[in-house]
């Protein structure tokens, strides 16, 4: 048997924001980051149409980027002291994903972090609290999944939290906060979208429900993140619907090990200055991975559907897949994203030196590698690397090699 979750409701289109106003319950707690969804007017119009609801308003702002555990514990206790019966994050992933960690907390007090990283054992939700995420960036489509991201900067460590208990009850995809993102931002969540979509359709748990919204994602995102990207809001309020629908696919039909090495090389190196920023990550290893997982029959397959899909020709799957990678590759130079770690630089861009140096990258490479196979997102890869195969396939991503192997 399996399962497909989503938000019970979710509000679209540009003035979606209005539909908080239509909200019941008595105390409301709203989630924000560093400070652009007051700076452009949406934390004030949320607060405001709360309020219109009747509710008492508490926001809970400053949640950083790649949030830590510590600020998932101060959060909670906030709640504690304000004991909101909704819980409204409001910007990129990093506030929505920390007040879903926060939700938690709050819930069940006597939880511990290691608990909450139990895949699929999180006891039930909405006991004191329901969850409405509205997202301002384009790419983690956090307001309809089943996870979570945190950091243990002890550990250098992003931690993924799975279940669908963290699956928000209300979604608002409203693109005019998507208006707003720096075109960096865009560059970055628009490939973690389509690594959501090409891994959500060769994962191990794909299935009817999920397949379509895969393909139309990935066919989307062809269509519009480089011109959304390069000034085009048309697209860039396209490509908020696109990530959507990538979000509904790859939380039902899981995830593959391109997440699992973005997810364990995102702060490996943060003591050098900087972190591989999760979509460039994603948009780095997502080829290397392509040309690993394709070894595999049915992956290779379904590859080629993919490349069919979004019209790149080829005459047997083995080109396709050639075709597709080529693709990715170009949207990346389009994109100013790098090919390898080696030139990834700290401010993102490529150079020709990165901020992380090849010794360093060398010795972590096997605690890297060993933390990768054990990430949540692995098991439901097509191909299932030893510890040496996913060395390799990570030395490949550091000097931008073939993979043939």
């Amino acid at each position: 048997m399996a399962r497909f979750t989503l938000p019970r409701d979710l509000y679209h289109g540009k003035g979606a924001l209005e539909a908080l106003k239509t909200f019941e319950g008595k105390r409301a707690m709203i989630c924000v980051g560093g400070g652009s969804m007051k700076r452009f007017g949406f934390l004030d119009r949320a607060e405001a149409y709360l309020k219109e609801a009747g509710m008492e308003v508490e926001l809970y702002e400053g949640i950083e980027p790649d949030p830590s555990v510590e600020t998932v514990m101060k959060g909670a206790a906030a709640m504690q002291k304000f004991q909101p019966d909704w819980i409204i994050a409001m910007g990129g992933g990093s506030p929505i994903d920390a007040a879903k960690a926060m939700w938690i907390k709050y819930e069940y007090p006597e939880v511990t972090f290691e608990d909450m990283c139990k895949v699929f054992g999180l006891p039930k939700l909405r006991r004191k609290a329901r969850f409405c995420a509205i997202p301002s960036t384009s790419g983690t489509a956090t307001e309809v999944t089943a996870f979570s991201i945190i950091t243990d900067y002890s550990k250098g460590i992003k931690y993924p939290i799975a279940d669908f208990e963290i699956t928000p009850d209300v979604a608002i995809v409203d693109p005019d906060l998507a208006e707003t993102m720096p075109q960096k931002l865009v560059a970055h969540t628009g490939m973690d979208a389509m690594t959501h979509a090409i891994e959500a359709y060769v994962s191990t748990a794909n299935c009817d429900f999920t397949d379509p919204l895969a393909l139309y994602a990935i066919k989307m995102i062809q269509n519009d993140l480089v011109d959304s990207y390069n000034g085009d809001m048309a697209k860039r309020d396209s490509m908020h619907n696109a990530q959507c629908l990538a979000g509904m696919a790859f939380s039902n039909a899981l995830l593959g090990i391109v997440h699992s090495m973005a997810h364990k090389t995102g702060a490996a190196f943060a003591d050098y200055g900087a972190h591989i920023i999760h979509g460039a990550a994603n948009a780095m290893y997502l080829p290397k991975v392509i040309a690993f997982n394709a070894k595999d029959e049915t992956a290779k397959k379904r590859y080629g559907v993919i490349a069919d899909y979004m019209g790149l020709g080829g005459a047997n799957d083995d080109e396709k897949v050639q075709r597709l990678i080529a693709y990715l590759r170009d949207m990346n130079d389009a994109l100013r994203i790098p090919h390898g770690i080696q030139h990834y630089g700290a401010d993102s861009y490529p150079t020709e030196q990165g901020f992380v140096p090849e010794d360093v990258f060398l010795k972590r490479l096997p605690e890297i590698a060993k933390n990768a196979i054990g990430d949540a997102c692995t098991g439901s890869n097509p191909r299932q690397p030893s510890q040496e195969e996913m060395e390799k396939l990570l030395k490949c991503c550091y000097y931008d090699t073939e993979v043939d192997f």
